[in-house]
């Protein structure tokens, strides 16, 4: 009976594959199904609609860069601004010039891009006369949190199809921000932070003022920020409000520039500051702040390190 039941399915299964009714549809067809158009709303409030996956790319934004290297797209990338210098691979890449300087709009075109990644160092107008090349660009807006960074960090995979390396990577960003909460949470005392920007004028020093990335991630890392009480995001504070607020630590975010502890020390009325007194006068890599890609938790990392080693032995 099995040897009647299977040779009746043979050929049954074999009528059926010669009947031009009965044969299956080639797997092509679903291969060949449209994709769905991709449309976000970007930093200037514009609606931004691309058919697919970007798949040449030029950033004119050092940590967009980062971002799209960080997401697996750097291979997508054709062009990247003269700052873009990080991973080492980006170096490689053709330089399409800088915001403060100009851009070589023949090579910008000549590369000819599906896409252009651009942030708040880019103007409105230069984005208005790219576009009026044809081209496209996407304006992201600088991050004054973490969860906006992430939310960057997905975006940015979208528009160049690496959703999934990008969620993957912002859970373990997340994961890192959650260990290091732990060990914050049991701070009982925050030491105050003077971070410097630029001390061309060491007399009104620049530094960040309120709701700014910067100082999210020093209270992040269990300090306050001196310049947090100033309204404007970029302000000087003038030696007397700094001698006033006597910070416990200075961070020198211009330490990439060539400020070093030593010139801090020997700046005039710049003695008197308990940090200056009690050796707490650090260099701090700025890239690791300002370039808010994924090495901010780097940055933040080395925040609390230095704010508290005590969690950190």
């Amino acid at each position: 009976m099995k040897k009647i039941f299977w040779k009746s399915l043979i050929v049954v299964l074999t009528a059926a594959l010669v009947l031009p009714g009965c044969q299956p549809k080639p797997a092509k067809s679903i291969q060949q199904a449209e994709p769905l158009p991709i449309n976000l709303t970007d930093g200037l409030e514009r609606s931004i609609t691309i058919t697919n996956p970007a798949q040449r790319i030029i950033s004119i934004s050092p940590p967009l860069t980062e971002m799209l290297f960080a997401v697996g797209a750097g291979g997508q990338m054709v062009g990247r601004d003269s700052y873009s210098d990080y991973p080492a691979e980006a170096k490689k890449i053709t330089d399409v010039g800088w915001t403060y300087g100009k851009y070589n709009l023949e090579t910008v075109v000549n590369l000819k891009p599906d896409l252009v990644l651009a942030g708040e160092i880019t103007t409105p107008e230069l984005v208005a006369s790219l576009e009026n090349l044809g081209i496209k660009v996407f304006y992201l807006n600088n991050p004054t949190n973490l969860d906006e960074m992430y939310a960057m960090l997905k975006t940015v995979g979208v528009l160049s199809g690496h959703n999934t390396e990008a969620d993957t990577l912002v859970k373990t960003l997340q994961q890192r921000a959650s260990a290091l909460q732990e060990k914050i949470a049991k701070v009982t005392s925050r030491p105050t932070v003077f971070y410097e920007l630029d001390a061309t004028d060491p007399s009104k020093p620049y530094t960040p003022g309120s709701a700014t990335l910067y100082t999210n991630l020093i209270s992040l890392a269990g300090g306050e920020n001196i310049g947090a009480k100033l309204t404007t995001a970029w302000p000087q504070i003038s030696l007397e409000q700094l001698l006033v607020d006597d910070p416990t630590y200075i961070f020198l975010g211009d330490a990439n520039y060539g400020t070093t502890p030593e010139i801090v020390t020997h700046r005039a009325g710049w003695q008197s500051l308990t940090a200056v007194k009690e050796g707490r006068v650090l260099p701090f890599d700025d890239n690791l702040l300002v370039r808010y890609g994924p090495r901010l938790l780097d940055g933040l990392e080395a925040l609390a390190k230095a704010l508290h080693p005590e969690f950190f032995k």
